[in-house]
């Protein structure tokens, strides 16, 4: 018998390389890769939480066990969720983002979150760059306008953006941010940049804030952390000073743009047009968006590749793993409370 960190007595085994508590003690919240709820529920005896009426019962029956959640950034956890459960000590995400979870209330006590960076920052940026490319040439909208039969009825299609050479400003010069702005520069565009501060020995232009950004480039790529700090971080401003041939490009969090801006200013041929992976309601995409050549539309995929989603679930297990073997996280967003009887604060 060991003593959690969370100050919970559990038996810990070991299955198929992972360390497991006793049954009930690994939450899943919110739906997950199937073949990572898979493990979670052969190897951890993890259930999910219900959703409607049935979780308060599954709550009032199972909520003490609970020392781990893991979940994604799609979901996460919130304040009320880490109240019901008196003796969690880490949260586990499944992806990078993590602003669905409540992160203050989980620094207040003591509960670890992790997340899993890195391991996607390629994939995400291929698909940054993938979009840039498809929304300056119009690949989308020249692929139905083929399939539908109007090539040879109302021949060649409009003429587009050029790519190489263009002004590009990234917002968030993070690891995701980074690595599409390394591959911007291999078709020769000029990049700019905004932060909360420099970036030490980065050789792009940095700009003051994303308004200033904006008004200097032809292309806006948004790259920045979502949660409450980023909430319309770009808002109508920031969209006007990109102005009518600027384009738009979001593989971040859709929280980040002010999405009701964005749609009136395409509507008024405002923006030449606009790249999205990430929208405020998803799965929802406002319907004025679905009639326009000049967005392209991605259902939330930039890291969704078989190799970057099984490094995904190895680093998901493996922070659950540590957490059980040693109450620590390997990548934490916030560090587990040292050994203690948990109370609410």
């Amino acid at each position: 018998m060991t003593s959690s960190p969370t100050g919970a007595v559990s038996t810990i085994d070991h299955v198929a390389g992972h360390s497991v508590s006793r049954p009930g003690s690994v939450l899943r919240v919110g739906p997950l890769k199937p073949s990572l709820e898979e493990l979670l529920t052969s190897a951890y005896g993890a259930e999910r939480l219900p959703d409607g009426p049935a979780r308060a019962a599954f709550l009032r029956e199972h909520a003490e066990a609970v020392t781990a959640v893991v979940t994604s950034g799609r979901t996460g956890v919130d304040a009320e969720l880490m109240s019901s459960l008196p003796n969690l000590g880490a949260i586990v995400h499944f992806g990078v983002g993590y602003d669905t979870t409540d992160i203050a209330r989980a620094t207040e006590l003591g509960i670890g979150v992790s997340n899993t960076p890195d391991v996607l920052t390629d994939c995400v940026a291929d698909t940054a760059v993938g979009l840039l490319l498809d929304t300056m040439r119009g690949l989308s909208a020249a692929d139905r306008y083929v399939r539908a039969g109007r090539w040879p009825v109302e021949g060649n299609v409009p003429l587009t953006r050029k790519v190489s050479g263009t002004r590009v400003g990234i917002l968030g010069l993070g690891r995701i941010g980074a690595a599409i702005a390394h591959r911007l520069t291999a078709f020769g565009c000029h990049i700019s940049y905004h932060n909360r501060r420099v970036v030490d020995g980065s050789p792009y232009r940095y700009a003051a804030s994303p308004v200033e950004l904006a008004a200097g480039v032809d292309v806006l790529v948004v790259a920045a952390a979502g949660g409450a700090d980023t909430r319309d971080l770009v808002d109508r401003g920031v969209l006007e000073a990109l102005g009518d041939n600027g384009f738009l490009i979001n593989v971040a969090r859709g929280s980040v743009v002010d999405e009701a801006a964005l749609v009136d200013l395409l509507q008024h041929r405002r923006l030449a047009g606009a790249g999205l992976d990430v929208f405020a309601s998803e799965p929802e995409v406002p319907a004025a968006l679905l009639a326009m050549d000049n967005v392209v539309l991605l259902p939330h995929l930039a890291s969704g590749t078989v190799e970057t989603r099984a490094a995904m679930q190895d680093l998901t297990l493996a922070n659950l793993d540590a957490y059980l073997r040693t109450g620590e996280l390997l990548t934490p967003v916030v560090a587990p409370a040292p050994a203690r009887t948990r109370k609410d604060v």
